[in-house]
């Protein structure tokens, strides 16, 4: 039996045929909103429970989806504008593929991690939005869900309390603004296309591409608006750190590709900045965390330039953009879980201070070292097929336009590939192995060796059977003839860029850590200038405003005193004349001059 429940919004859209079957046609994100209220009022447990369950669901569901049952659902009306609010295409499929999964990891991680059930149900709801955000099937759905992430997100950092305060309200000014130039655009969008869907136009309309570049840019990390990430994923909950860390940047990259689908060399290239430029600020850290949160800036990095030659080199650097966006959820989850592990025990958060725990937390250093080589782009880990795929890419525009770049974006790619295993060989050395930390931690609790093992299988699992990775992307069948990441050339490769990076950093050891005192990222310079020129504004807009109100008091005394001694008055401006009246004219005198005076105030 079947139940058409996707319907046709003003004749404009295709109608879906979906079966009565719950798997394929109820929305995931409302049950995943509804696992998030029954986690804050329902113990623990069986909070917790219900919010694996939900969130297991979402990957569930979208691994069932049927190619048959791809296009708009659920279509209505919002506002008096035709909106579709469950969307599913190969590319809504795949976010739900890996965000259903890595959320149910990360549930089961902040059970472990003694997540509070208020922490786990903003959480919850955080992923609930983002998985609106992917399914929504028109710019206004899109918009609404994109800031509602924002609020959710922001309500996560703030949970934490102390400096995660502080760092939630420049978050939450940083997306506030990035949602708002990003709303422009879909208003600027409606304008020229007369409709928010996204089948009627490919893409956002050229006229709103600046302001979408810009609003999902904010979220993406681009160089100059970055400063959040590492400021702001730090300070929360370690449990809280593992969802900031993936959905919010990696849901960014997807709108940013459907607001330009055809991709371009502007967002490959600005992809092979953010790779080197994350990379080099990642190596001056020694907050783990916040080494972490610079290298989500360089692996989008790579997403960006495998969309961006999408146009150029076809379907494979499209395809290992989004590899390298699924696998990076997978390995960065993971290492933030890892690391999580080592802050959850010790209480420390400068590696300085630790050293020698891979005898003492060997699950956690074992996890470190499959989310390391996933990064990384060891052989047999996820990260290495695609990476390789987005730097075959960079190789093949490299050949289009040698004359003009001399293959800048693949040497951009290169040298953000080596400062990463230099990054983790740092973080590895200091926590795992350099000295010997006075200290005798635990290692990770049941609950979080599931969670991490969950994620940590799957980076080995698509690293080897890559066959399974590349099933997964859109429009790959191709691919799998032509696609050989193993082969000599690929191998070679790798073992160079991982010689590379073990011996710079051993080498660069004590140049880095001078820098490391020395150089500062751009917001120490916009975070003040931000907050002088707001301060600025605000002291200067109270001050008119207070200039004005004196003003006007000083002229209300001046006509009061005027009507009270008339005489003296007119003696003032030198006239020396005795003035009488009645009482009736005085009165039309005095109600005259006051009504003059509140029109020239109005008009003024």
């Amino acid at each position: 039996m079947t139940a058409g429940i996707a319907g046709t919004a003003g004749g404009a859209l295709a109608t879906g045929t979906v079966g009565s079957d719950l798997l394929t046609t109820v929305p995931p994100y409302l049950l995943v909103a509804i696992a998030a209220l029954l986690a804050v009022v329902l113990p623990r447990r069986l909070g917790h429970l219900l919010g694996a369950a939900a969130t297991a669901f979402v990957f569930i569901q979208a691994v069932s989806f049927d190619p048959a049952m791809y296009g708009p659902h659920l279509a209505s009306t919002f506002l008096g504008f035709d909106v579709v609010f469950f969307n599913v295409d190969d590319f809504s499929r795949l976010m739900g593929v890996v965000v259903g999964f890595l959320a149910t990891a990360a549930v089961i991680y902040a059970y472990g991690s003694d997540a509070p059930r208020w922490l786990t149900g903003l959480a919850l709801i955080y992923v609930a939005s983002t998985v609106a955000t992917i399914y929504a099937g028109d710019w206004l759905t899109l918009i609404v869900f994109w800031e509602l992430m924002a609020v959710t997100s922001t309500l996560l950092v703030w949970h934490h309390g102390g400096a995660a305060v502080r760092a939630g309200f420049r978050y939450a000014i940083f997306h506030g603004i990035g949602g708002t130039v990003l709303l422009g655009a879909v208003v600027v969008h409606f304008g020229a296309v007369e409709s928010f869907l996204f089948t009627a136009e490919t893409g956002i309309h050229d006229s709103a591409a600046l302001l979408a570049a810009l609003g999902i840019g904010v979220n993406c990390g681009f160089i100059g608006l970055h400063t959040w990430l590492p400021d702001t994923y730090p300070r929360p909950h370690i449990a809280a750190s593992v969802f900031l860390s993936v959905f919010t940047t990696k849901t960014a990259v997807y709108v940013l590709y459907r607001a330009f689908p055809e991709g371009g060399l502007w967002m490959a290239y600005l992809g092979g900045a953010m790779a080197v430029y994350g990379a080099f600020f990642a190596l001056l850290q020694y907050d783990p965390r916040r080494l972490l949160s610079y290298h989500i800036q360089a692996q989008v990095g790579y997403m960006l330039a495998g969309i961006g030659l999408a146009g150029y080199v076809g379907e494979k650097a499209l395809a290992g953009g989004f590899a390298h966006l699924l696998n990076n959820v997978l390995y960065k989850s993971l290492l933030f879980m890892a690391i999580g592990v080592i802050i959850y025990r010790t209480g420390t958060e400068d590696i300085r201070e630790l050293g020698g725990l891979w005898r003492k937390t060997p699950i956690a250093f074992v996890i470190y070292l499959v989310g390391a080589a996933s990064i990384t782009a060891v052989p047999g880990f996820n990260g290495f097929v695609s990476k390789g795929m987005v730097i075959d890419s960079a190789h093949e525009i490299h050949q289009f336009t040698i004359a003009l770049d001399g293959g800048l974006l693949w040497w951009l790619l290169i040298l953000g590939g080596v400062g990463t295993f230099m990054s983790f060989i740092k973080l590895g050395y200091y926590t795992f192995f350099h000295g010997s930390a006075s200290i005798s931690p635990r290692d990770a609790t049941p609950f979080q060796t599931v969670g991490m093992a969950l994620a940590a299988g799957a980076c080995i699992y698509l690293g080897v059977s890559y066959e399974t990775l590349l099933g997964l992307m859109p429009h790959t069948e191709y691919l799998l003839a032509e696609l050989h990441p193993y082969s000599t050339g690929h191998l070679t490769e790798s073992a160079a860029l991982l010689t590379a990076g073990f011996v710079g950093f051993f080498a660069l050891k004590r140049p880095l850590a001078w820098i490391a005192h020395r150089m500062r990222d751009v917001d120490a310079v916009t975070y003040p200038a931000f907050f002088h020129v707001g301060r600025g504004l605000v002291i200067g807009v109270t001050e008119s405003w207070a200039a004005v109100d004196r003003l006007t008091m000083r002229l209300v005394a001046a006509i009061e005193w005027t009507a009270m001694n008339p005489r003296h008055a007119v003696r003032r401006v030198g006239i020396d004349a005795e003035i009488r009246t009645g009482i009736g004219r005085g009165v039309l005198i005095i109600t005259l001059v006051a009504a003059g005076t509140v029109l020239i105030g109005l008009v003024w």
